[in-house]
This record gives C-alpha cells, structure tokens and sequence, in this order.
C-alpha cells in the first residue's frame, strides 16, 4: 500500500469516528481490512489511541469545563479562604494572650461547631429542592423553601441559646478531663464560659446569612454572599486588633474581646446580604413577596422532613462526633486540645479547597439534575470529583510544608508547638481523602439520597472512628499522634464505600419532577 493511501486512512482513523471504522473506502481505494496487514496495524494503534483519550476525556475536562467549574468555585473559594485567614489571623491574636485563652476559645468554638453544622444540615436538607426549583426556574419552588429554612433555623438556634446558656459550664468540662500540663485548668474554663457568653449574641444574624446564601448559592450567585464575607471578616480582624489588645483608647478585653469582633462582624454581613439581596428583585426574583406568607406547602413540607431530616441528623450527629473526638484526644492532655487548636486553624485554611469543589458538586449536578440531564451529571460529577482529589494532592503537599513554621508563632509552649506540628503532617496526608468523601457525599446529597448519606457520614463516625477513638485512647499506651492516624485511617473504608454508591449511580434522580 502507498505511504499516500496510508496518510489519508490515518486521518479518517484519527476523525471522532475512527473507532467506528470496520471497512473503508478513500476515493480509488476500496477494501476491508486484512489481519496482518498495515492497515490492520494501523487500525488497532488508532483504535488504542482513541480508546485511552476516551478513558482520558471521563476524568479529565476541557478547558471551558474547568472555568465553568472554577466560576462556581472561586467566590466559594475565596470567600471561606478569607474567612478562615481572619479567623487563623484571630486564632494567633488569641494564642499571643495565652495557651489557657486559646484552649478556653478552642473548646467553645468546638461546641458552637455542633450548633453550626446543625444549621447548615437544616438548609441544606430543603437547598437539595432549591438547587432543582432553580433548574427548572421555579421561583415560588425557591421561595417555599427558602420559607422552610426560616422555620427549621430559628427552632434550631432557639435550642442552641437555651442549652448553651443553660449548660456552657459542664460542657466545657467535658474536655479539661486529661493531665493538665503546664495550663490552669479554672482559668481555661472561666475564659471558655467569657467567650461562650457573647458568642451567642452572634448566633441570629449567623443564621440569616446562613439563610440567604445558602438559597443565593444553589441559584448560582456566589459573588454575593462572597463579597459580603470578605466585607465582615476585615471588620472581625480590625476590631480583634482593636478589642483583643485594648488599641486606639478601647479597653483590652482579650478573649471577651475577640468574641465581640466576631459577633459584630457577623451582623456586618447579615446587613450587607440582606440589603444588596432584597434591594435587587429582578435578578434575585425570589425574594419578591418572600415574606407576604410564611406558611410552606404541607406537600413540600412532607417532601423536605423526609428527604432533609436525615441530613439534618446527619450534620448534627457529625458535628457531635468530632466533639466526641476531641473529647477522646484531650484524656491525652491539654496540651493536646491547645495542638490540635492549632492543627485545624491551619487546616480549615487549606480545606477550603475540596470544600469549595464539594458545594460545586452540590450546585452544579444539583441543577443539571433538575433539568433531567442525567448523562452530563454522571460526567461532570466524575470530572469535579478527579479534579478534586488531584488538586488537593499538591494542597496537602504544600500544606506539610508549612507545618514546622505555623505553631512558631503561637505563645505557647515548645511542647505544644511540636505536637501542632505533627498533627499538621498527617492532616496534610489524608487530604485527597477527604477530598474524595467530601465529593462523594455532596454526590449522594444532589440527588437526595439523604438517607444513604446520613448511613456514609454520620453512622460511619459513631460506629467506626469514636469507638476506635474511645479504646486507643483509654486503653493503650500508645502515643497520641498514631491514635490520630490511625483514627483518620478509618475513612479509608468509606472511601471503598463512596466509589461504589457513586459509581453505581443511586443518585441519578431528579426530585422535583412533575
């Protein structure tokens, strides 16, 4: 055969059917392929080829997907990256008063991490119709929801104030159980029931802008809520600086002083999400007549407490999960609540990533969903999930970089500032892990499987990792950096279990089909 008549079978091989081809004809040349033959050779290398770009483009996005992925990520990005900065820059501000301060603010922040959680299960559980409502250009779907969340948000925060106000002394308690080192344990105690006192003026406009950008976001505007977080977070660093060290004339306040930041900063962003959000109707079309009723459709009522009440048990269940954690690595010691203070404000800075690409998951296959493109949301969720845990390798690289720097500059104990460091280490490590089950779960939610996700995330901790927890750490020797690796090893089993449920496809469903 001529090298001319190869060239020209090579490119109809090499065309987006060359798969296909199982006889050809390239004008005067007519034939089928012989085995042994060069067209024969030449047909199974294409057809390899084609095969492995096929394999390739299932993982691996173009160009116009990464930057319709990244227009949904970044403001998320940005906005929880900032936030999380300011609250690192507030973490070290705490931590330069005292070790028995920031133990006190750590335990508090931990409880309250219970309360928030419980909050963001309970608009995500009606956010699952949101996303969908949206897709399908449902503004009163929207509003319904958007209603359901108010009623579940302010029982929840109503709970929260009464037990926190009830009951702050006994629960911080709970963690000043171990040896206490070189800290004075009433004085970490009478700084946590200090701080946990203001905190709580925070709690209602906490909730609103929970409210609002969370129904903001499942409708795609993401630079909102964004722009108001970086707003309110410059407010909470200034008025730290100010409040915490008692500048420009202010009294110096110190712990009580970084709550009332916080606090005031958080009614900062309420302000500014609720103006800008209702001052804007046309582009926001949900919010015309939002509050005219509050009454929610008994039928939706029914479809979000069975789709969102696992989810909303499941975040709470969670949240109480990781307290329990916590609760098992402080029989270790104080020390070792003031380390892991100092490993998570470093953490949820670098987290923010796969967090980030998790809402993207949630928003993105969430609307596709709706729009009962089933095909492309299998896709794009394959694509974000890949691109998740791929990124998160080089975050987790650079993350374990920084790990001998960070506690160095804490005023605290050499001590501490070395169990920080290797706490840093191994949460770098597991990092494209958790990637994987934060894109996995927000796969399982977009579809409202609720109850299997509620089976993935919550039980797993409850019957897995505190139970490993519990025992390694009462009743070994072992030495408190690998009962935390090997607790954080536990969610490799459930990385076996998401990557069968996502890709069996249970949550290829749209949920508000009429």
């Amino acid at each position: 055969m001529s090298k001319k008549a190869i060239k020209k079978i090579k490119r109809i091989f090499l065309s987006k059917k060359e798969s296909c081809i199982i006889s050809i004809t390239v004008r005067s040349l007519t034939g089928e392929i012989q085995k042994g033959s060069d067209l024969c050779h030449l047909f199974i290398i294409t057809t390899e080829k084609g095969e492995t770009m096929q394999k390739h483009r299932k993982f691996i996005g173009d160009k116009r997907f990464y930057l319709m992925v990244l227009g949904v990520a970044m403001p998320i990005m940005i906005q929880n990256g900032i936030t999380n900065f300011v609250s690192l820059l507030d973490n070290i501000m705490v931590g330069q008063v005292g070790t028995e301060q920031m133990s006190g603010v750590a335990i508090v922040n931990q409880l309250l991490f219970i309360y928030n959680l419980c909050i963001f299960g309970g608009v995500s559980g009606a956010g699952i119709f949101t996303a969908q409502y949206f897709g399908q250009g449902n503004d009163e779907g929207v509003r319904n929801t958007f209603r359901f969340k108010l009623w579940i948000g302010v029982i929840l925060t109503a709970t929260a104030i009464a037990i926190f106000l009830g009951a702050h002394e006994p629960l911080i308690r709970l963690y000043l159980t171990g040896d206490q080192g070189s800290q004075d344990m009433n004085a970490t105690l009478s700084y946590g029931v200090s701080y946990m006192k203001v905190m709580l003026v925070g709690l209602p406009p906490f909730l609103f802008v929970q409210l609002y950008a969370s129904t903001l976001r499942e409708c795609g505007e993401t630079m909102l809520p964004m722009k108001a977080g970086i707003t309110a977070v410059f407010v909470n660093l200034v008025f730290n600086y100010i409040l915490i060290y008692g500048k420009f004339g202010a009294p110096q306040l110190g712990v009580v002083g970084a709550a009332a930041a916080t606090v005031l900063s958080r009614y900062v962003e309420m302000a500014i999400v609720l103006i800008r959000t209702h001052g804007n109707k046309e582009k926001y079309r949900f919010t015309k007549h939002l509050y005219r009723t509050i009454r929610v459709p008994a039928a939706l009522t029914k479809q979000i407490l069975i789709k969102g009440t696992p989810l909303m048990l499941n975040e709470t269940l969670w949240a109480g999960g990781v307290a329990i954690l916590m609760q098992c690595y402080s029989v270790r010691g104080l020390n070792v609540v003031a380390a892991m203070n100092i490993s998570n404000t470093i953490s949820n800075l670098f987290n923010v990533v796969f967090i980030a690409l998790g809402d993207s998951v949630a928003i993105i296959v969430g609307q596709l969903l709706g729009a009962g493109k089933m095909e492309e949301a299998k896709d794009t969720d394959t694509k974000l999930i890949t691109f998740s845990v791929l990124l998160c390798i080089v975050i987790g690289a650079l993350m374990a970089l920084v790990a001998p720097l960070f506690p160095r500059l804490y005023n605290t104990t050499e001590e501490v500032r070395h169990m920080a460091a290797i706490f840093i280490v191994e949460v770098a490590m597991f990092m494209p892990v958790n990637a994987f089950l934060h894109a996995s779960y927000f796969t399982l939610r977009s579809g409202g499987k609720t109850i299997i996700t509620f089976l993935f995330d919550s039980v797993f901790i409850w019957v897995a990792s505190v139970p490993v927890a519990f025992c390694l750490s009462r009743f070994t020797g072992l030495s408190i950096y690998a009962i935390y690796f090997m607790v954080m090893s536990v969610d490799l089993i459930k990385c076996v279990i998401g990557f069968v449920l996502v890709k069996k496809g249970v949550w290829l469903q749209n949920i508000v089909a009429e």
